[in-house]
């Protein structure tokens, strides 16, 4: 399968905004219930926002010309992990190509792209279990590690 990957830039602010809003919409409908409030003209804003002022990258896989996957980053820092952190925000991959490797690959491009940045390691959350077990067994099987804990929030007006 030709897959190729490549760094977003601002221009494709609508491609990811509108993946992040099928992966928030696939969470909240497994789980039956609303994790988020995010609709795609406000979320295609805050990604320009966020691209342009560098506080956030992104991976596209691509099939020919079609989008079919993408990786969301950003760089944080923590003593207790020695430095700089990447912080994987929104990973998904269409469903039609979820059993065919580009996951995986995309994985690799985000360690490729922390060893660039000089990032001590990579995190993520996972979505709610037991309905994202599959999920989880992903990440494992991809060389992440469990560590503990639950995300929590608490929103700001």
């Amino acid at each position: 399968m030709d897959i190729n990957f490549r760094e977003a830039t601002i221009d494709d602010a609508e491609l990811i905004a509108t993946f992040v809003v099928d992966l928030t919409t696939e969470i909240s409908e497994l789980t039956v219930a609303t994790h988020f409030e995010i609709d795609l003209h406000s979320t295609i804003k805050r990604c320009q926002a966020l691209i342009s002022e560098g506080q956030y990258a992104a991976i596209i896989a691509r099939q020919n010309q079609t989008p079919i996957a993408i990786v969301t980053m950003t760089e944080t820092v923590a003593l207790y992990a020695g430095g700089k952190v990447g912080v994987i925000q929104e990973f998904y991959v269409t469903p039609d190509y979820r059993d065919s490797g580009v996951g995986s690959r995309l994985i690799e491009q985000v360690k490729t792209y922390a060893n660039q940045h000089h990032w001590s390691c990579i995190e993520l959350c996972t979505p709610p279990l037991p309905e994202f077990e599959r999920t989880l067994n992903f990440y494992q099987k991809n060389g992440l590690n469990p560590v503990g804990g639950r995300k929590m929030r608490q929103t700001f007006s």
